[in-house]
């Protein structure tokens, strides 16, 4: 196991063979960042947004949770869609969620977990029971959690679209488009679950801002 220490030397190490390869490197990260990607994800060590989808520094904006909720009351997660979306002009949002989600697996429990994580956790036991006919018929215990975390992640994605942020976005520049990805720890590779396009026709009317 690593300790902190080694955390720095390694780093030390990183830094040296950045500006081997490329002395200039680090000046021009240093200037700025335009990313074209927001990244949403589930805060598991196991899904790291950079390395996943082979970007470098500076390529992807990222926010990280237990289970890459969007819950309409996080300003953490608000503050910094509403960054990506309206300062750093972002094309796409990307809620990514994995395969084997601990957090998924727990709200699936009857487990007291404590307020502040039952709290949390409900979002997902709220999708659950919206989709309870399909999950409840799957037999296998870990084949309907990984529909589970599929249908979170599609959940999560189409909550992006009721925030008066992107609707915002969507009516002064047809950006950014919403996507709903899972990430297989088995094999590595994402998959599509959902892609939503700036269309307000997918947002049901209650949700709908006037005057944005």
């Amino acid at each position: 196991m690593k300790s902190y220490q080694e955390l720095l030397r390694l780093n030390k190490e990183w830094a040296a063979q950045k500006l081997k390869e490329n002395p200039g490197y680090f000046k021009k990260l240093a200037k700025q960042q335009k990313p074209q990607f927001l990244w949403i994800g589930c805060s598991d060590s196991r899904v790291p947004a950079n390395e996943v989808t082979g970007t470098q520094p500076g390529e992807i904006f990222v926010h990280r949770n237990i289970a890459n909720l969007v819950i309409h009351t996080d300003v953490n997660l608000l503050s910094v869609l509403e960054y990506a979306v309206e300062h750093l002009k972002v094309k796409h949002v990307i809620v990514c969620g994995h395969y084997g989600c601990g957090g998924v697996k727990a709200a699936m429990s009857n487990d007291d977990y404590n307020q502040v994580l039952n709290m949390w956790l409900r979002v997902i036991k709220d999708v659950y029971r919206n989709n309870r006919t399909e999950l409840d018929a799957i037999a296998d215990i870990n084949a309907r959690a990984d529909r589970l975390v599929e249908l979170n992640v599609k959940e999560q994605a189409e909550k992006l679209c009721k925030t008066s942020i992107i609707q915002k976005a969507w009516k002064e520049r047809k950006a950014p488009y919403i996507h709903g990805w899972v990430y297989g720890l088995g094999d590595g590779l994402l998959k599509e679950i959902i892609s939503i396009k700036p269309d307000f026709d997918s947002i049901d009317p209650i949700y709908l801002y006037e005057n944005i």
